[in-house]
């Protein structure tokens, strides 16, 4: 059935300020509760994390007190959206479990939006992306496993696979080949707004997430390990936030921020199987609908146009978080040796990578071949979590 959240309203504005006692959810099973719940609710976190962050943008730009003064009054129930959720991860969960869990939702969401997207230019990136993070989640696992005594298929439950992906040694890059070229917000399709919009989010709340928990642990390892992953995170956040449109207006990247909200929370709201959870995506969807057509007011009033121009009628088919372990072993086997150069791909490393990479690494094994190496010697044997097949070779062609 066909959902337009332009035709829906919501909760008003006024009557979504919670008390304390309604703040305090009961967080997820780590234990027995679905791995794509936990998925679920760090995606929003992200999501949330991205609409606070923009909105504090758009007023640090807008002369408006009045503007300024409304978007604070949604932005403060977008923070208590974001507490929320974010509040629904374990407190019994470590942090390289929660570390874990991230990258779970880096392969397997950016998988399926590589999967859903129609713009072959844009699918590329995504495809691009997710062969790294695949990477991120092996050399996690490997940590996990060395300072826990613990194995990943405890948190992600065999529905993600846990083996190498392109080379994590292979991320670093000159900065400007991270810098992708945007789509044309007249020409494309919603839908890759929204896909566009999410990983970017996503990204970047892991970005954030590594710069401010790596420096917690004691052993050198780790600290290395998030020190130089972070350091990729960061280029991921460029490589997507960079195929949105700069043109768009202020206005309608706030009816986009909005509408991917409604999008997403009525996307896992559909999907979610624990009763607790969806009564939070239920209850936070029809607060995103206010905050949409608040959104689609300041739009018609500063923008002087119908947010019907830049909108999809209906939302998308809800976006899905399942296993994707057929389509990430097709990219391994034909995209492992793609490296950046410009806004495009080459399969061959070229003078501008070389010359990063003997920088950065200094003659030197970074701590990404080193949490491996420091792994075998321990145990004999590297952490592998293959549910199916053999893997390809993860060899990355030098020019």
């Amino acid at each position: 059935m066909s959902f337009n959240p332009l035709e829906q309203r919501g909760i008003p504005l006024d009557r979504q300020l919670r008390n304390w006692r309604e703040l305090d959810v009961e967080p997820v099973d780590p234990d027995h509760g679905d791995p794509y719940t936990r998925c679920r609710v760090i995606t929003m976190n992200g999501i949330e994390v991205e609409a606070i962050l923009f909105s504090h943008q758009l007023a640090r730009h807008c002369p408006d007190p009045e503007v300024k003064r409304q978007l604070a009054r949604t932005r403060y129930i977008e923070a208590q959206q974001q507490k929320v959720v974010n509040w629904l991860l374990p407190g019994v969960a470590s942090v390289l479990e929660t570390t874990i869990a991230y990258e779970q939702v880096a392969v397997d969401l950016t998988a399926w939006v590589a999967r859903m997207e129609p713009d072959p230019y844009l699918q590329q990136a995504y495809q691009f992306g997710v062969l790294e993070d695949f990477d991120h989640l092996y050399r996690y696992a490997n940590l996990y496993e060395m300072i826990e005594h613990r194995k990943a298929e405890a948190i992600v439950d065999q529905l993600t696979e846990v083996m190498p992906g392109r080379p994590t040694k292979y991320h670093h890059r000159d900065p400007v080949d991270n810098v992708r070229d945007p789509y044309d917000r007249t020409r494309t399709d919603p839908l890759s707004k929204l896909h566009a919009l999410t990983i970017m989010s996503t990204e970047q709340q892991t970005m954030n997430f590594y710069m401010n928990v790596g420096p917690t642990y004691m052993e050198p390892i780790a600290r290395r390990l998030y020190q130089e992953i972070g350091l990729i995170e960061e280029e991921h956040v460029t490589h997507y936030e960079s195929l949105v449109d700069p043109g768009e207006t202020w206005w309608e990247q706030l009816v986009n921020h909005e509408y991917n909200e409604c999008y997403l929370y009525h996307s896992f709201m559909e999907q979610e199987s624990d009763p607790k959870v969806k009564a939070v995506w239920e209850l936070h969807l029809n607060m995103e609908l206010e905050h949409l057509h608040v959104a689609c007011d300041l739009m018609r009033r500063h923008d002087g146009r119908e947010p019907e121009e830049v909108l999809a009628p209906e939302l998308p088919p809800v976006m899905t978080f399942e296993p994707n372990k057929a389509y990430l072993r097709e990219l391994l086997a034909t995209q492992m040796d793609l490296t950046t150069l410009g806004a495009g791909y080459v399969r061959d490393a070229h003078e501008r990578f070389e010359k990063l990479q003997e920088a950065i690494h200094g003659g030197e094994a970074p701590p990404s071949e080193q949490v491996i190496d420091e792994h075998r010697e321990m145990f004999g044997r590297e952490y592998r979590l293959e549910t199916e097949g053999e893997h390809p070779d993860p060899a990355m062609r030098q020019g």
